[in-house]
């Protein structure tokens, strides 16, 4: 298999674990978001191997269309991702009737909020 085909296999792959992963942070799927964080980092393994041997003239527009979706969706994941967690330290803070020990200067969650907003 030459390395652009499998660059590509290996991306088609990560863009199936990056929409699981969104499926995941939607149910707060806990073990499904784990085993997604797993396949993510041994599929960047896999690329890592890939990468030597593609050089970036070769990498065809299919491989640069699937690494810009790769990079979307590992993006609107984060976003996701630190909405919870967001949310979570909210009710927390709430339950507790304290303010956050950690609070960003500023209004952290209302960056998130506002983030939130476009997704």
């Amino acid at each position: 298999m030459s390395g652009t085909t499998a660059m590509r296999e290996n991306l088609r792959q990560m863009i199936a674990v990056l929409q699981a992963e969104r499926q995941a942070l939607a149910g707060l799927d806990l073990d499904a978001i784990m085993g997604c964080a797993q396949d993510k980092v041994a599929l960047c393994g896999t690329l890592d191997e890939c990468g030597p041997f593609v050089e970036a003239s070769q990498i065809d527009e299919e491989c640069r269309g699937l690494l810009d979706a790769a990079r979307r969706l590992n993006e609107v994941n984060r976003q996701v991702r630190n909405l919870i967690a967001a949310n979570v330290a909210a009710r927390l803070d709430a339950l507790t009737g304290s303010p956050a020990l950690y609070n960003a200067p500023g209004n952290a969650r209302a960056a998130y909020a506002y983030t939130g907003g476009r997704i």
